[in-house]
């Protein structure tokens, strides 16, 4: 199979995970009261699974699928992105569940061939990401609501992002103790995950001090900290890195402050911390890199990103404070520029693929060769329209 035939392959499995996110969408505009149409009964009913595992779950076993190689892989983002399109149509749910806790046994599969291949510290704690995300999978398949799945599908989400930054913390030094707090701090975290099968509200304490303390490790450690000095795209993605602990910080410390919450304004404040102001502010500044990944092309930055990026910061700021201060229209109106945010920055990453350049197997930029100049009847060399010989 040549390189740019697996591409194209790629693109319906990223459909998927868009649609997903589409009805995420369009299913918490319905919820936050908007008076837009209320279409299929899914988006509504299963805004938060769309949003983690039928999107971001597809594009995470997506990603993983292209580094492992191999057409078997593929089958993960397949089965999680079937799982996210039942969903939103409304169909049966023990089928969407179903497909999505499959997908979730996939990417541990996945992670095992990669631990095998690399087994270091960064490998495992993604590893323990994916099998988070198979229990809570697991839970909510097995009937247990979605406020008790939240927990760990929140593990999955701060789990990987963790990882993925631990490995590219190699890249400064960092001090062997360091090192043992970090696992300390996942090994925190976990034990506060398992405490939420048995009692949901200390649970959530311990591990909100354990994203607590995750967020101010990644602030000092991470390489953004250094990048964010540099111009054009890494420090931009520095940004998007810094202000996004910021918000993991805050849902670390609701999460602590309110316990095992499972309904209402408190509750929307702390999964939005952590799902909107952590994840979103990483995806955003990983897209660059991840879709030139998956897509084999291009992306050229462009200083209008951080046009999305202010604007679901601001959103963000008002949505919580208006959960928290139970000011229901800040609430609303903090919700619908979310939805604006997240649909500014697929338009403007849609564009900036639209400018870019065919890459490459090896993910090099392909080469545009300079047009030959055109020649008059004497054999002399044409010059360009406007300019004089």
């Amino acid at each position: 199979m040549t390189p740019v035939i697996s591409r194209l392959r790629r693109l319906p499995l990223l459909a998927l995970g868009m649609l997903a996110l589409i009805g995420a969408l369009w299913g918490g505009l319905v919820r936050l009261g908007w008076p837009v149409p209320a279409g299929p009964p899914g988006p509504t009913a299963f805004h938060g699974p769309l949003m983690v595992s039928g999107f971001l779950g597809t594009v995470i076993a997506l990603e993983r699928a292209v580094a492992v190689g191999g057409r078997v892989p593929y089958l993960v983002p397949l089965v999680t992105g079937l799982g996210g399109l039942a969903l939103v149509l409304g169909a049966p749910p023990p089928l969407g569940r179903l497909l999505v806790t499959l997908g979730a046994t996939g990417l541990c599969a996945i992670f095992v061939v990669i631990v095998r291949r690399q087994p270091a510290g960064f490998t495992i704690t993604m590893t323990l990401g994916a099998v988070a995300w198979l229990v809570g999978n697991a839970l909510w398949l097995g009937g247990s609501p979605i406020s008790r799945a939240a927990p760990w599908w929140i593990g999955f989400l701060v789990l990987t992002i963790a990882g993925e930054r631990r490995e590219l913390a190699r890249l400064v030094w960092i001090s062997p103790t360091s090192g043992r707090v970090f696992a300390l701090i996942i090994g925190l975290l976990l034990l506060g995950l398992t405490l939420t099968v048995v009692d949901l509200d200390p649970g959530v304490r311990v591990a909100g001090i354990a994203m607590t303390a995750l967020a101010a490790w990644l602030a000092w450690q991470d390489v953004a900290r250094r990048t964010v000095r540099q111009p054009g795209l890494p420090r931009f993605t520095a940004v998007c890195l810094l202000s996004g602990y910021g918000w993991l910080a805050v849902g670390g410390l609701l999460a602590l402050g309110l316990g095992g919450v499972t309904a209402g304004m408190s509750y929307d404040a702390l999964l939005h911390s952590v799902f909107l102001g952590f994840v979103m502010a990483m995806i955003f500044g990983h897209a660059p890199i991840i879709f030139p990944a998956v897509l084999g092309r291009s992306m050229p930055f462009r200083r209008r990103f951080y046009a999305h990026l202010a604007l679901l910061h601001a959103s963000l700021v008002l949505r919580v404070g208006g959960d928290l201060a139970s000011w229901m229209e800040g609430r609303q109106w903090g919700g619908l520029l979310n939805a604006v945010a997240i649909l500014l920055f697929l338009a403007s990453t849609v564009a900036a693929l639209g400018r870019g350049s065919s890459m490459r197997a090896d993910g090099h930029v392909r080469a545009t060769p300079a047009p030959r100049p055109r020649t008059d009847t004497q054999g002399s060399p044409t010059p360009p329209h406007g300019e004089m010989r």
